[in-house]
C-alpha cells in the first residue's frame, strides 16, 4: 500500500488527450483524490521541479481538505481559448465557447499568427481579443509584433499576456505600448515577491488556482499585488477547474471573463456533467469524477507509480511536516 494513501484518499492518475496540442501537452496527465471537503487535483506539468511543484500540492490538499469561501455569485463568465492551429480549424474551436466575449489567443508572433485574430474576429466581430505569448519575446521582438498587431487590428486588445519575461523589459514596453499588459509567469516564478513595483510593469494579474498555492493563497496574492485579477486555469480537468471557478466566484469584484473553459481544449473529462458553457458562463458547483470516465481515461500504471513518487519527494523533502502542522494550529 502506498505510504500516503490515507491522506490522498482514492489516487486515481489520468490522462486525457487533448483535441490540439497545447503548451507542448498532447495527453494531460492528472493525479485526482479525495478528502473530507471533496474531490481536488494534483496536476503540476511533468517537466516541473520539485520547487515548483509545492504549491501545486498545497492547493491540492486545501481543496481536498478545507471547504470554500462564500461565494458571491453563482457562475462566471469564461473566455475562449485558441491555441496556434490551422486556420481553417478556427471556428471548429470558438464554437465549443459558446457566448464567449473574449477569446485568447496563443501567439508566437505577427507575420504567424495575426491570421489567427483575422479568424477569430471573422467569427465574431465583437470579440474583445488576449494575446498570450507566455515569455516568448525579448524587448525588440514585442515592441516590433505589438506595434504591427496595433497597426493592423487597433483597439481590439483587452490585454497582452505576458509578452517578454524579464521585468526590465516588460517596464520599457510598458511605457511604449498602447496595449494593457497581463502578467502570469512573472507571479507564478515569483510566489514570495513583494510586487512593491508591479504597477511600474503591468495593469494585470493572471491568477490561477493551482500554481497560486491554492484559494487562500491566490487571495492573499490579489491583495498584494493589488491589480485587477483574472482568474484562470493551468489546463486542469474538470476537478481542477471547479476550484478555480470557486475561487473566482469569490472575489468582491470580477471585472474580467475568466480563463475557465479549457475542457473545450480536451477531448473528455472525468466529470458527466456539470460545468458546461451557457451564454459564455460556467456555473460554480462542487463535482465528482464519474467511474466509468476514469476508467476509460485512467493511466498506465507505470506513469500512476511516477505520480506517487512525485508526491512522496515532495512530502518527504519538509513539504508534508509543514502541511501537518498546518492542520493541528
Amino acid at each position: 500500500m502506498w505510504q500516503l494513501a490515507e491522506i490522498f484518499n482514492d489516487l486515481t492518475v489520468v490522462a486525457i488527450p487533448t483535441r490540439t496540442t497545447f503548451r507542448g501537452v498532447s495527453v494531460r496527465e492528472a493525479a485526482l483524490f479525495r478528502g473530507p471537503a471533496g474531490w481536488s487535483e494534483f496536476a503540476p506539468f511533468v517537466e516541473y521541479d520539485e520547487k515548483v511543484c509545492e504549491p501545486w500540492l498545497r492547493a491540492a490538499l486545501e481543496g481536498a481538505y478545507k471547504t470554500w469561501n462564500d461565494l458571491v455569485r453563482s457562475e462566471v463568465a469564461i473566455n475562449a481559448t485558441l491555441p496556434r492551429v490551422e486556420i481553417s480549424r478556427v471556428p471548429e474551436i470558438l464554437s465549443r465557447f459558446p457566448g464567449a466575449k473574449t477569446v485568447k489567443i496563443k501567439v508566437d508572433d505577427f507575420v504567424q499568427d495575426s491570421e489567427l485574430v483575422e479568424a477569430a474576429l471573422d467569427f465574431n466581430p465583437d470579440f474583445k481579443i488576449r494575446l498570450d505569448v507566455n515569455g516568448g519575446w525579448d524587448l525588440e521582438e514585442a515592441l516590433l509584433n505589438l506595434y504591427n498587431y496595433n497597426l493592423r487590428f487597433g483597439k481590439v486588445f483587452e490585454y497582452i499576456e505576458q509578452p517578454t519575461l524579464a521585468i526590465s523589459d516588460l517596464k520599457k514596453l510598458k511605457s511604449e505600448i498602447p496595449m494593457k499588459i497581463a502578467i502570469d509567469e512573472s507571479i507564478r516564478t515569483a510566489l514570495d515577491s513583494g510586487f512593491e513595483d508591479v504597477k511600474e510593469f503591468a495593469d494585470i494579474a493572471i491568477i490561477k488556482w493551482a500554481p497560486s498555492g491554492g484559494a487562500t493563497m491566490a487571495n492573499n496574492l490579489i491583495t498584494k499585488i493589488g491589480l485587477p485579477a483574472v482568474i484562470s486555469s493551468a489546463l486542469d480537468t474538470g476537478i481542477g477547474i471547479s476550484h478555480g471557478l470557486a475561487l473566482a466566484a469569490s472575489q468582491a469584484e470580477l471585472n474580467f471573463d475568466c480563463g475557465l473553459a479549457t475542457l473545450s481544449l480536451f477531448e473528455g473529462d472525468v466529470i458527466k456533467s456539470g460545468l458546461e458553457i451557457s451564454a459564455g458562463t460556467i456555473k460554480v458547483k462542487r463535482v465528482e469524477p464519474d467511474t466509468d470516465l476514469l476508467d476509460k481515461y485512467l493511466a498506465p500504471q507505470e506513469r500512476s507509480i511516477w505520480w506517487q513518487e512525485r508526491i512522496t519527494t515532495i512530502w518527504n523533502n519538509g513539504f508534508g511536516e509543514r502541511w501537518l502542522s498546518e492542520q493541528l494550529d
